[in-house]
């Protein structure tokens, strides 16, 4: 049988209500549902997996109840295996996750008959090295920060592109982004906003000592590496807000495009760019 696989917010009290009507529904138009562990009390009729097992079921799609933090997470996990993400906003602001759970079913029967569209977001591929070596390496639908613990002390950076200085300055951190990730953090460092579409990243500082140090967007297939000349103790990498490694002085962080890709579904109501920021970021509005 096609199965398809379910991640929630196991925080959401309302799935008690909705997943086992969603459970009903897709056994009923020839699915079967495979809920991640973390949310399986909530319907108990339908099989669960733990994360990392949830592909071994070869689901054609992914349904993400949630905010936008559980979309940047189910994106890391199944982009690799091109299954399609299917989003419904449970949080607060919902930039990714548009979809109101009335427009759940609607938009399901749309995909089971191809009506809908395939939205493809870009990913950037960051890899930590320490020592000449590769010590960690990550995918990120939104950014990867490079930032101070709690120590109100600047750190120093140098960036590089193509392996040619671009920039040297102190501040508080750095910020790399993909056009998803513009309307993120950067933007709130006073980062531009990016379409989804463009070809492109942004690096960030985060309240740099110098007032001429500006953001930079660099092109799609840029090779980006910013080194960390000098930082405080407690100064993390962060990818999507979610996981976090500790840097120290002389690692270098090496960003480029991925070679993965996210899928988000799309259907009917589904708002242009810039009306979702009209809607959610009260963009243009006196």
């Amino acid at each position: 049988m096609r199965s398809v696989a379910i991640v929630a917010k196991p925080q959401k009290e309302e799935l008690a209500r909705i997943l086992p009507e969603l459970v009903v529904w897709l056994r009923q138009h020839g699915f079967e549902p495979i809920l991640d562990e973390t949310v399986k009390h909530f319907a108990d009729a339908a099989p669960s997996a733990p994360r990392a097992r949830l592909l071994d079921c070869c689901p054609e799609l992914c349904i993400v109840l949630g905010g936008d933090g559980t979309l940047l997470s189910a994106a890391r996990f199944f982009a690799p295996k091109k299954v399609p993400l299917l989003s419904v906003n449970l949080g607060s602001l919902g930039f990714l996750t548009e979809l109101r759970l009335s427009e759940l079913y609607p938009t399901l029967e749309a995909w089971i008959t191809n009506s809908c569209t395939l939205e493809s977001r870009t990913m950037l591929h960051a890899q930590l090295i320490r020592r000449g070596i590769v010590h960690a390496e990550y995918d990120a639908l939104n950014d990867v920060v490079l930032s101070k613990g709690a120590i109100a002390r600047m750190g120093s950076f140098t960036v590089r592109y193509q392996g040619q200085v671009a920039a040297a300055f102190r501040a508080d951190g750095v910020i790399v982004s993909t056009p998803t990730g513009s309307t993120a953090y950067t933007l709130s460092a006073h980062g531009p906003i990016l379409v989804p579409e463009m070809d492109a990243f942004v690096l960030t500082p985060v309240c740099p000592h110098l007032l001429t140090i500006r953001p930079i967007v660099f092109p799609g297939n840029a090779e980006l590496s910013v080194v960390i000349d000098a930082v405080p103790d407690q100064t993390y990498l962060t990818v999507d807000g979610q996981e976090a490694i500790q840097i120290a002085v002389g690692d270098e962080l090496h960003c480029r495009r991925s070679e993965h890709k996210v899928q988000l579904v799309r259907h009917g109501r589904a708002s242009s760019f810039f009306g979702v920021l009209r809607s959610k970021l009260k963009w243009s509005e006196r």
